[in-house]
């Protein structure tokens, strides 16, 4: 399982995806509240992005940081969605999220444009 420190070296890498006046996808999970915190700081220093979490939890953070949120009703197309993938199988096909997440996630999906997915050691799936 991956530290906090490769979890914020991640986030901070997909920072470089997000570019002002951008809708970016909040993920869920430890990983992708490292970005939200991280996206936080930019949005305080002037970067203009409005987010779409895919989780309550996400969007009360990002809320707390000040992040400027939509919705899939009210915007259409995300730019960059970033989240952090739970496992990988062999064959490197990704589990991300499960139940309600997993049904909502992939609604959801389907308005991603670039999509920056996190590999910090996930757990692997055996065949």
């Amino acid at each position: 399982m991956a530290n906090d420190q490769e979890k914020e070296a991640a986030a901070r890498a997909s920072l470089r995806f997000v570019k002002d006046g951008q809708v970016v996808g909040l993920g869920t999970g430890s990983t992708a509240s490292h970005f939200i915190k991280l996206l936080g700081e930019q949005v305080k220093n002037g970067l203009r992005v409005r987010g779409i979490p895919t989780s309550v939890r996400s969007r009360e953070l990002a809320e707390s940081l000040g992040i400027p949120l939509t919705t899939l009703d009210e915007c259409q197309e995300i730019a960059v969605t970033v989240d952090g993938a739970d496992e990988v199988d062999p064959q490197l096909r990704l589990i991300k999220g499960g139940g309600e997440l997993c049904c909502a996630r992939k609604l959801w999906r389907r308005q991603l444009g670039k999509w920056s997915l996190w590999l910090t050691r996930p757990s692997r799936c055996r065949d």
